[in-house]
């Protein structure tokens, strides 16, 4: 039953990414175009040398060229760089182990596998490490080690590793100008989603809120922020080396900018510094002081409020043009906050400690995401 829900589940969702590649740009359709290039390439790249040239191992032509329409351009040409080096190498290695062996299978593998595959670890040469143990797997199972037959290999290889980085430079090259903006604002999606989500449940149960559901929505957002880093270098790299940029129409405005970058890694810091408050002063085991009741149930006002800005925050990712800072809730924000940070005074000393410090860092998410706003200047400005 739980491996059918699975199966369901999983079906679900790659109908839903298949419909969205269709009807939408952005990084399901990007992948789509990307795997059929690479299909492509080695389609094209065994009819060159399989057919028109006939060449005896023509296999390590479309197998160079599939692995070679990566991500980005520059990266196409830096593993093609890597990948021909390390299959020079396992093709030497391997036609030297059976000439030492004199043609046996089995010892040439014992005699080069393994320094080959310890070879294939150096950090340097990254995902293409591999392909020197694969390369000599080919070449003694095919049984052809003298000096023709290497040229051959390696002949191959190089028309294969030509294609694949010929077909993605200028085949529709990537251009990943549109994936920090995206993943940027499923971020601010997401933000915004928490502060919901805390917002609603205290509200609805008060302590007894699911303080582990908001744990686990934390460490969601804070994966977000890697997928964040690595669209930001696949946007710088697809820029490089990329003959193809000025001959693709722009996907889309370009990329925030990286300030946005250090703003959303600060954001994200505050939020889950304010929800670990929050879930170690409501939960049990509890490791901080009881936050009152009172000041919850204000609270989730507050984060409301912020939810809000972080929503709102997303749309001007989404529609840049149309972007305008939501100054009546950002007030509203300030406003809950300020009267809170009033109220700290006349609370116990230890819960006083405990919402002063979940103010803190509500604080200086709100600074973050009301920047910009009317009533964010002069906030800046008194505190």
């Amino acid at each position: 039953m739980a491996v059918g829900r699975w199966i369901t589940w999983e079906a679900a969702a790659v109908g839903r990414t298949a419909r969205y590649a269709v009807a939408h740009p952005g990084p399901e359709r990007d992948s789509a175009v990307q795997s059929l290039k690479a299909a492509g390439a080695a389609v094209l790249a065994w009819a060159l040398v399989g057919w028109a040239f006939r060449a005896p191992l023509a296999l390590m032509a479309p197998w160079t060229a599939i692995a070679l329409v990566d991500a980005t351009v520059y990266r196409s040409v830096r593993s093609g760089l890597q990948q021909f080096a390390v299959i020079a190498v396992g093709a030497v290695a391997a036609s030297a182990a059976m000439a030492l062996t004199d043609g046996n299978t089995l010892g040439a593998m014992a005699l080069a596998l393994p320094f080959l595959v310890l070879a294939g670890t150096y950090r340097r040469l990254g995902r293409q490490g591999i392909y020197g143990a694969t390369t000599a797997l080919f070449v003694i199972t095919y049984g052809a080690y003298s000096l023709p037959a290497l040229g051959y290999r390696l002949a191959e290889t190089a028309i294969g590793a030509v294609i694949g980085i010929g077909v993605n430079a200028f085949v529709l090259p990537p251009v990943h100008l549109r994936n920090v903006r995206d993943r940027m604002e499923r971020l601010a999606r997401e933000c915004a989603d928490l502060l919901g989500f805390v917002s609603d449940d205290i509200a609805e149960h008060g302590p007894d809120y699911d303080a582990d559901r908001a744990r686990d929505r934390v460490r969601r957002v804070e994966a977000l922020l890697g997928a964040v880093d690595e669209a930001r270098q696949w946007t710088t790299e697809s820029l490089r080396v990329n003959p193809g940029r000025r001959l693709r129409r722009r996907p889309g405005p370009p990329p925030p900018p990286p300030e946005e970058d250090a703003r959303w890694r600060a954001a994200v810091g505050h939020l889950a510094a304010a929800v670990r408050i929050l879930v170690n002063a409501t939960g049990e085991p509890r490791a901080l002081a009881w936050l009152p009741p009172d000041f919850l149930k204000r609270y989730a006002v507050l984060a409301g409020h912020v939810s809000t800005l972080c929503a709102a925050r997303a749309d001007a990712l989404q529609e840049p043009a149309e972007a305008a800072p939501d100054d009546e809730t950002a007030h509203e924000a300030w406003s809950v906050l300020d009267s809170l940070a009033e109220d700290l005074p006349r609370r116990p000393g230890q819960a006083a400690a405990v919402c002063g410090g979940l103010l803190t860092e509500t604080r200086l998410l709100l600074s973050l995401v009301a920047a910009g706003s009317a009533e964010e200047a002069p906030r800046a400005g008194r505190d």
